[in-house]
């Protein structure tokens, strides 16, 4: 079964930093590209942050400088290492793969920053 479990966030204050985690399951990540997206209400879930098979990063020109997404395929694990984080990084995210053009989310990991 081909599961993304999303983990690591919680409340943090502005300027503050948090560590999130994509377990992969039922898959080898190493044959995928991955994605951070992230989503507040009534709003549309806004794609974050990339990365490719070959390792090349992309991300959203608001999160761009703070935010580090990286894959670890020996544990087929992806990490969003968020930084300087604002009032405005408030969403639930979510990790994504495309699989033969089925897009698989995982359940969300909400994101809080207030004081």
């Amino acid at each position: 079964q081909v599961q993304l479990v999303e983990s690591g966030g919680g409340l943090v204050q502005p300027g503050g930093s948090l560590r999130l985690s994509c377990s992969a399951s039922g898959f080898t990540i190493r044959n995928y590209g991955m994605s951070w997206y992230r989503q507040v209400p009534g709003k549309q879930r806004e794609l974050v942050a990339s990365i490719t098979l070959g390792f090349e990063t992309n991300y959203v020109d608001s999160v761009r400088g703070r935010f580090t997404i990286s894959r670890d395929n020996a544990k087929n694990m992806v990490y969003l290492r968020m930084n300087s984080l604002k009032p405005e990084d408030t969403a639930v995210y979510y990790c994504n793969v495309r699989r033969y053009g089925f897009d698989v989310w995982g359940q969300g990991t909400q994101v809080t920053v207030s004081s």
